[in-house]
């Protein structure tokens, strides 16, 4: 039997059928990029969110929901598998807001940026003072700072950690701004630091002190001096002169600063009974340098200890405004004395 011819569809038909499926396919778009907009552009208030380790791509989907920070987990779930951001995704303490689209939400958590806090160490600071600038904003606790000055770190500069004794790290840990990841240990902290200040030596002082066959540990004794001593910048090159000078005739150093060092105190004038301290670091006392640098010196100070000025000045008295007045001879120098109220 003959089938019947089938009755051929109007062109009508057609073009409205391919208009619904045109309209559909349109709307979908539509309702999946609307799933990627943020939830609240206008809310900038921060929403934290803490992504436990060996999270699965579910499970922070999950929590991104949980925030009200995405509007469907299966969106969300799509996007990563086509980005290809499935097994990216790192743990870690993030800081959110719910004006983020989809896109920068998976994009951040996909490169790990975490919560972060910076910190500044000044110049001059000791080890010490490091570490209560540390415990103070709360980066850790004064029980992780003193385990960390415990531990060992290889750096050929460094003497042997002694129980109880931070000073195999002074002068080392050096003065920036470091920006530090939400739960960075106080141990990476100082390995941190450590590596910043090898890599401006390297970098910019290294040849210098080869060539002047300065070796790195004394130099940063010295630039510790002088960080502690100059309290204006012009006279950094001259204190370090005098400090050569006096070291090449013999005489002691006579600094202030170590003995200040010496007695863990953090105050501007020394009395008679402290010059008596018994320490290795009684410059007054003891010839030579002190066996390690008493602060954590700059680049100014490191550069006037490999850079010193030219001049036959042994003695110095500070003039009371920060300056001091520098002397030849000692009868010069019990005059500024006299001078200046000392």
């Amino acid at each position: 039997m003959i089938e019947p011819e089938m009755r051929r569809i109007s062109p009508k038909i057609m073009l409205l059928g391919l208009l619904l499926v045109l309209s559909l396919t349109i709307s979908g778009w539509q309702i999946i990029a609307h799933q990627y907009l943020p939830v609240a552009p206008n809310d900038q208030s921060v929403v934290e969110v803490r992504l436990p380790e060996n999270s699965t791509a579910r499970q922070v989907a999950a929590l991104l929901k949980q925030n009200g920070l995405i509007r469907n987990e299966k969106v969300f779930l799509v996007y990563l598998y086509q980005k290809g951001m499935e097994r990216q995704l790192k743990a870690g303490l993030y800081v959110f807001s719910k004006s983020q689209s989809l896109p920068e939400l998976a994009g951040q958590i996909s490169q790990g940026k975490v919560k972060s806090s910076t910190f500044t160490v000044p110049e001059g600071y000791t080890v010490r003072q490091i570490g209560e600038l540390l415990i103070s904003k709360q980066v850790c606790t004064q029980q992780q700072w003193t385990e960390a000055l415990q531990a060992s770190y290889n750096y050929d500069f460094l003497t042997p950690a002694k129980s109880g004794d931070e000073k195999h790290l002074e002068g080392f840990l050096f003065p920036d701004t470091y920006t530090i990841e939400e739960g960075t240990s106080a141990q990476n902290i100082i390995n941190m630091m450590l590596g910043r200040f090898v890599t401006i030596w390297s970098q910019e002082y290294a040849t210098i002190a080869d060539a002047k066959q300065l070796g790195l540990r004394n130099t940063i004794i010295i630039a510790s001096l002088i960080e502690k001593e100059a309290r204006v910048a012009e006279e950094r090159k001259i204190i370090s002169r005098v400090i050569y000078n006096r070291l090449q005739k013999g005489m002691p150093l006579q600094i202030d600063a170590t003995i200040l060092y010496s007695l863990g105190v953090h105050r501007d004038t020394v009395t008679y009974q402290d010059l008596a301290t018994n320490s290795p670091y009684n410059t007054y006392k003891n010839l030579g340098l002190p066996p390690g640098p008493i602060a954590s010196p700059g680049r100014a100070a490191i550069d006037a200890a490999l850079n010193p000025e030219t001049n036959n000045y042994y003695y110095y008295v500070a003039k009371g405004d920060g300056s001091h007045y520098f002397s030849s001879t000692y009868a010069e120098h019990l005059a500024a004395i006299k001078k200046y109220g000392h």
